[in-house]
């Protein structure tokens, strides 16, 4: 594969992470509102909408990192 398309890809790959984050993260905000507009119990859904949001912003983060740290590195050497 040449150079462009992997960079596309890369640039492809990182905006399709962070739309799916955007997407569960409007998700979970919903799901919490109605579980308060239903009366109920929101512990354990805002627990576990928390890890999950976090783990996902995490997974986005690091995916981010490396691609721009992997651009950083090939314009270095």
């Amino acid at each position: 594969m040449n150079k462009k398309t992997i960079e596309v890809l890369q640039i492809l790959s990182i905006s399709l992470i962070w739309v799916l984050f955007t997407g569960i993260a409007v998700w979970i905000v919903n799901l919490i509102k109605e579980s308060l507009r239903l009366h109920d119990a929101p512990d354990a859904s805002v627990a576990i909408s928390i890890v999950a949001l976090l783990v996902f912003l995490v997974l986005a983060s690091v995916l981010t990192y490396v691609f721009i740290g992997l651009r950083k590195g090939k314009e270095r050497g």
